[in-house]
């Protein structure tokens, strides 16, 4: 889906007022309210927008260590280490890669003891070929998804003229 300037504009008003309503949205975005309504209709059946849950500061909730580790698995092993990576609740992520490692995992602990007994656990996995893991010491750009769609919707005139 093409995204324009007030789909932008809607979903920066959605990020930076997680709780506004309809209302207060219309008046953020200079629109009329049936608009925003529609517009974020349209937003949630295309699978632009997937929730409107609470972010979560893991380390405000006693699990301050991340880690990403890259495995290298066993051919045709993915379904078999998938339902594995599930399975483990320190696992955040999990991604199917190119190059060396096949899947990069993102994962959280309680501290370095928690983070070694989720090393041993994807160790003992018999489609685990090998693992590597790099420990997060801090964040240099935290997750974002905005800018990437600011830079494409720059292109784009908007279908709601009022909006400017």
């Amino acid at each position: 889906m093409d995204l324009d300037q007030l789909d932008l504009a809607l979903l920066t008003a959605l990020r930076d007022h997680p709780r506004a309503g309809p209302l207060e949205l219309s008046r953020l975005t200079k629109v009329a309210r049936a608009t925003v309504q529609a517009r974020i209709q349209r937003l949630e059946t295309a699978g632009v927008v997937t929730g409107y849950g609470p972010d979560i500061d893991l380390e405000a909730a006693a699990h301050p260590l991340a880690a990403f580790v890259t495995l290298e698995i066993a051919q045709g092993a993915l379904e078999e280490v998938a339902s594995e990576l599930t399975a483990i609740p320190t696992i955040l992520e999990a991604y199917m890669t190119t190059g060396s490692a096949d899947v990069l995992c993102k994962v959280a602990a309680a501290d370095h003891a928690d983070l070694q007994a989720t090393l041993l656990e994807l160790n003992h996995s018999a489609a685990v070929v090998r693992s590597t893991s790099v420990v997060v010491l801090g964040t240099v750009v935290p997750p974002r998804v905005l800018p990437v769609l600011e830079r494409a919707a720059a292109t784009r005139a908007s279908r709601a003229p009022a909006h400017r």
